[in-house]
Order: structure tokens, then sequence, then C-alpha cells
């Protein structure tokens, strides 16, 4: 058995299953009596460009290059003793405390098995559903953990915690927002300018005062330190902070208990893979040094549907854990992370962020060697703008072909349209937009250009489709924003 990892800027329940490396003597009750770690993998993330491989596949469905099934998973780090800055390390007892602290205060999130995915990935698999924490993450167990401490460290001191400020790209705001709410602590947030509108509009009404600062996390985190010595607060680190780590690696306690004879935890990191992928335009690293260059280093900002694990720069602590513990990692891109958001929604019905999705995403690109084992997948976030899960939802129906395009040829006159439209009405697909063009479709004079937007139930029938429109004689092109039909 084993005890597992995080997401976001990582490493916080890597340490979890740092804290009980090796082979601890018997400390628990019940039919776990020690710990140890054996296979913790993590995904992290890179952007590409798509590359189709079907006729309809406009968003990439599928990359012509794959990098087979694992085969580049490796041991990164050989397994040593923790030690940073002289600094003990968080054992087991951190986190049995920690535990004790929040367990009133933060939901045990189930851990299902997951017969349908479970299947089409060829492993017993098993979701850790951290996205139904009350904060929509598992950022409120450090949140919380931290929070207690702090009251109690001021309260035997016979002081009074004047208030507490952190910078969040959002979930570890909203943790922060609300336990300290609950608690009577006076919360300032900085968040990013580009914080997703959900995460804002959510750590307000969970308490915090929010102030919108800079174009990313580290102007965010300048600007909250501004604010602690200005106002006397207490800085609240979002992952390079012991108590946070003991309180998210309550999650690899939780999974030993819920999940028996586990072979492998799945988590989300920002480790790109290879130098080439560590291009600011490719990919959103978090571990830059890695196994190569052996310390973090600060990497230009970049883009991605998973900004929870998005930071340029990783924590001193978090890199000391990752680098002892972590035994491979494999690459997904911003399309795979939303292939797996629409799988967790249809399939196990259940709302997945971008860094939550990574995981799933690398198993389901056949990316990690799990074949017959016995997985858990940390879903360690749901909080998603609708705006972006409605974009995500469209992108998905296109790239399983169950919404296509079509530029079709045909006559300009009476009962042309009428004739087009019961074709397709015949072959039970449905037209969601239709568009008529006559000046502006490049058609010949006495022609029109019609573009189709029609709902298939996937690649094979939208072929059948646009084969019958062949038969009856008109000029088909599968992308009404392609050139004119010849």
């Amino acid at each position: 058995m084993r005890a597992p990892a995080p997401e976001e800027p990582t490493a916080d329940l890597l340490r979890a299953a740092g804290a009980t490396t090796r082979t601890a003597a018997p400390t628990r009750t019940g039919r776990h009596t020690g710990f140890t770690t054996r296979h913790v993998i993590s995904v992290p993330i890179s952007i590409a460009g798509p590359e189709p491989s079907h006729p309809r596949d406009f968003a990439g469905a599928r990359r012509a290059r794959r990098r087979g099934n694992g085969t580049h998973v490796r041991r990164l780090f050989p397994r040593r003793q923790v030690s940073c800055d002289g600094r003990a390390v968080i054992t087991l007892a951190d986190l049995e405390a920690a535990r004790g602290r929040i367990a009133d205060h933060v939901l045990l999130s189930p851990c299902p098995r997951s017969e349908a995915i479970g299947k089409q990935v060829g492993c017993t698999l098993f979701l850790k559903l951290e996205n139904l924490q009350r904060t929509g993450s598992f950022r409120e167990r450090g949140a919380c953990n931290k929070l207690a401490m702090l009251v109690d460290d001021y309260a035997s001191r016979g002081e009074t915690l004047a208030g507490v400020v952190c910078a969040s790209a959002g979930n570890h705001a909203q943790g922060i927002a609300f336990h300290a709410t609950a608690r009577g602590i006076d919360a300032t947030i900085v968040m990013p300018e580009t914080t997703p509108l959900l995460k804002v509009q959510n750590t307000r009404a969970f308490g915090g005062r929010v102030v919108l600062h800079g174009a990313n996390y580290d102007e965010a985190y300048e600007e909250a330190r501004r604010i602690e010595a200005a106002e006397g607060r207490v800085f609240v680190h979002a992952f390079d902070d012991d108590a946070i780590i003991a309180g998210q690696g309550t999650i690899g306690l939780e999974l030993l208990e819920q999940v028996a004879n586990l072979d492998a935890v799945v988590l989300a990191i920002g480790e790109p893979e290879d130098r080439d992928l560590r291009r600011p335009d490719r990919c959103a690293p978090e571990h830059e040094g890695g196994p190569r260059g052996g310390h973090p280093v600060t990497l230009p900002a970049a883009k991605t549907l998973a900004e929870g694990i998005a930071v340029r720069t990783v924590g001193a602590r978090t890199f000391e854990i990752l680098s002892t513990h972590l035994d491979g990692f494999a690459v997904v891109d911003d399309e795979e992370i939303a292939e797996a958001i629409l799988v967790l929604l249809e399939r196990e019905k259940t709302l997945a962020e971008g860094a939550g999705a990574a995981p799933l995403a690398a198993l389901l690109q056949g990316r990690l060697p799990v074949a017959g084992k016995r997985v858990a997948v940390v879903i360690c976030g749901g909080n998603l703008d609708v705006n972006v899960l409605s974009r995500i939802i469209e992108r998905g129906l296109v790239k399983s072909g169950r919404r296509v395009r079509l530029a079709v040829q045909l006559p300009d006159v009476s009962g042309a349209l009428a004739r087009l439209t019961r074709i397709v009405g015949e072959q039970k697909a449905n037209i969601l937009e239709i568009h008529h063009n006559r000046a502006y479709g490049h058609a010949d004079l006495g022609e029109a250009r019609v573009e189709l937007v029609l709902e298939t139930r996937g690649y094979k029938h939208a072929d059948e489709v646009e084969a019958c429109l062949v038969a009856a004689g008109y000029l088909v092109r599968p992308d009404a924003s392609a050139p004119p039909v010849e």
C-alpha cells in the first residue's frame, strides 16, 4: 500500500507519502499497521497544437505522435531521507495531528470505484473526489490545518491574531476565506486579475476580502507580501508551508484506509518531460529543475486550462519532497485535459477543473503503465467556470464527431433547401444551425452555399450523412469554414 500526493503547486500529498516512507513501525490500529511508498505517478501539463487524424477532427482529438504506454515513465530520483534547510521531516504523527484538527471541518471525501473508466483504461480505478469539498478543492485541508495551528499558537501566548493574507489563483483562496471566516479571522486574499470569475465570486462569498492584482500568481504573491508588512497580517503560503502540506497529506491517510492493496496513485503537478517541452509556448512547468537541474527555477508564465498548477516557481519545501518521492511522470496537454473533463462528466457525473482532470487525462491517453493494477486518481478540484465548461463540452462534441459542420452547394431555387434538410432528417441527424449564403458563400450565380451544423451519433454517422448527400448530387465539404466547394 502507499500514501499519495496532490495537485497544484505540487507535492503536498507527496509529502504525505513522504511522511510515511520506508516501512514505518506499526502506529495505527485496524488493518493498516505500516506504511510504505511504492509507485506515485505525477501528471504535468504541456500545451501543444492539435494534429487532426480524421477529416472532421478539427479540434485535434488524437495526436499523430504518441509516446507509447508509459515508455517515458521512469524513476526520477533515488529514495533518500528528506532534509530541507535543517527542518525536521514531516512525520506520520504530523499527518495524524492534522487529521484530528480538520476532522470536524473538512469532508472525508469518497473514493468510489469507477467501473466504466477503469474498463476503458485497463485497470481497477478509484477516484478520490476532492471536488466534493465545501470549497470545491482539496486545498481547504491545508488551509484549515494552518489556521487551527495559528489560532492555538496565538492563544497560547495570550495574543489575538490580527488577520491573515494569502496569494492564490483560486482554490487556496477559497479554503482560507471559508475557514478563516468560520473562526472569526479577518482574511485578505490577493488573486491575479486573470483568475476565473467563479473562484473570485466564491472567495468573496466565503467572507474573504479579495484584492485583484497582477497578471499571474507571482505578482499577486508580491502584493500579498506587501499587505502582510503594511497591515501586520500573517502570510499563509499556498503550498510551501509544513502545516499546509500536512493538511493536504491527510488525503494519503484516507486513501490507505479506503482502498486496499493500492498499487499506484496518480496526481497532478506542473512538470514538463524534456527540454523541448519546456519552451514557454508549449507548457506550464512547475519543476523544471527536476532530475537534471536539481533545484527550482523560475519560468515565464504560460496560459493553460489547468491554471491551478501553473505556478512559475515551485516551493523549496515541496520541491525537496517531490525530488525524493516521485516515481515518474507523464505529459498531457490542454486538449487531452478537456477530454478528461468531458469523460468525468459523462461517465461519472462529476465535474473536475483542469488540474483535477489532468491525472485522468494521462490514463485515458495510455501514457502510464497501470494495466491490471489498482490505481487511485485524485480529482483534486472542481472549480471550473461555466463558460469554460461550455466551450469544453462543445469542443468535446466536435472531437467525438457528435457535432459536425458541412458546407453544401445547391441550386438557388425554390424547394432546394427543403430537399436538403429532408435528406438530412431522413438520416436522423439533427440540424443545430443553418446558414444560407448567396453573396458571401463564394457560390456561382444561380447557386447558394448552405452551411450546416449537425448533431450526429459520431464520426460513422456523420460519414453516412455526407455519403447520402453526395449520392443525391450535392457537392459537400465536411468543414463549413473551408474554401468554396469545387
